[in-house]
């Protein structure tokens, strides 16, 4: 067998077995006499060739679970697993993993090339080997032409791409990411968001981001994992975990949402209604593995852009709701209406603005909302 073969042979071997696992994981730190649980039984299978994001608040132990990934802290208990192969214990230079951070690192006396070529001449890679590989890198990153230039010369975004171009020229098997864009400004961190997902589907290699900001974890992921108090509050692709949030935290975390609440009055086919009379009607999907029966309290959410609103009950079908406008903002693309219910609920819709669109209401009208009952849903209850 050629070495083409033996290698072709073993990554499609390896293609089935996830890049990384990790099974209940916890991690335990000790502080003034009293232990603190940062990660409290963490279940994850990372794919390989993912773009996987660790998303949730400052605290939440995002960057605790990617360190312990990483070879930085070890778990206290659980067990962490790279291509199949137990790393516990393994340190952090032997992990085939790499990792960028936010703080670039960059060594300020040496221009683009040395600072991509240092890892690979560190292990004493071939000269031509190395001029070909940091010239792909470079490349790939959107850099050519700046291989002479120090740091000081180029641009926030530009030495966060000599940062991750350094981390992939030594092709490691994931590259872990910790809040990387968190020092460039907004119009820049959205372009490289772009890049940063176009520069992942290039070279083929899992991701793991870390991240409190979740629009970047929704344009580039493949799959989220909302971290809450230690724990994975949700695991699902960035459309799941919009569209259809598991928990009150992840409704209210990932962008805006309505949460209204009320007894049961129905319960069948998979959806509860908890209001209905009086020319109003509120109904709602249940979650998986949720189940709930006429007389137990829901706790349901729908987002804004799902609502419309309506000068009186006439054309609304599904969901609905009487109430009064108490504010209303215009925000060039969209207008922000919240609205006050007969049930004492605040409810935000946002109305996208075109060229034909009028204000829909001013502050202090009566209105009726209304929307399709598969945009509700179930989130707990009470």
């Amino acid at each position: 067998m050629t070495q083409a073969s033996e290698q072709a042979g073993s990554t499609s071997a390896t293609e089935t077995i996830p890049a990384i696992q990790m099974a209940g994981i916890v991690k335990e730190f000790h502080s003034r006499g009293d232990v603190v649980r940062a990660v409290d039984g963490v279940d994850l299978e990372i794919g390989s060739g993912e773009f996987f994001s660790l998303l949730g608040p400052s605290g939440c132990g995002k960057t605790t679970t990617m360190r312990m990934i990483a070879g930085f802290e070890e778990p206290t208990h659980g067990e962490v697993r790279l291509y199949g192969a137990s790393v516990l214990g393994v340190p952090p230079h032997k992990r085939d993993v790499n990792m960028v951070f936010q703080s670039y690192a960059l060594f300020p006396h040496m221009n683009v090339f040395e600072n991509v070529a240092f890892g690979l001449r560190r292990k004493k890679t071939a000269k031509d080997e190395v001029t070909r590989r940091v010239g792909e890198i470079i490349e790939t990153v959107g850099l050519s032409g700046r291989e002479k230039r120090r740091p000081r010369e180029l641009s926030g975004g530009q030495q966060q791409r000599v940062a991750l171009a350094r981390a992939l020229v030594n092709q490691p098997r994931a590259l872990l990411l910790d809040e990387p864009l968190g020092a460039l400004d907004l119009k820049l961190r959205q372009a490289m968001e772009v890049e940063l997902k176009r520069i992942q589907r290039e070279v083929g290699i899992t991701f793991i981001y870390v991240t409190h900001d979740q629009g970047e974890a929704l344009t580039m992921s493949d799959r989220i994992a909302v971290m809450n108090e230690g724990r994975v509050e949700q695991l699902g692709t960035p459309r799941d975990i919009y569209a259809r949030p598991a928990t009150r935290f992840v409704a209210g975390f990932i962008g805006t949402s309505n949460i209204l609440s009320g007894p049961v009055t129905s319960a069948a086919g998979g959806s509860v209604v908890i209001l209905d009379g009086d020319g109003q009607h509120v109904e709602a999907t249940l979650r998986d593995g949720l189940s709930l029966s006429a007389g137990d309290t829901a706790e349901i959410t729908v987002r804004p852009e799902k609502v419309s609103i309506k000068p009186d009950a006439d054309g609304c079908a599904g969901c609905r709701l009487r109430g009064t406008v108490t504010e209303v903002v215009y925000l060039g693309t969209s207008t922000n209406y919240n609205v006050v219910t007969s049930t004492g609920d605040e409810i935000t819709v946002f109305v996208q603005n075109s060229d034909d669109s009028a204000e829909l209401a001013e502050r202090g009208a009566d209105v009726w909302l209304t929307w399709d009952p598969r945009h509700s849903y179930v989130i707990g209850a009470q």
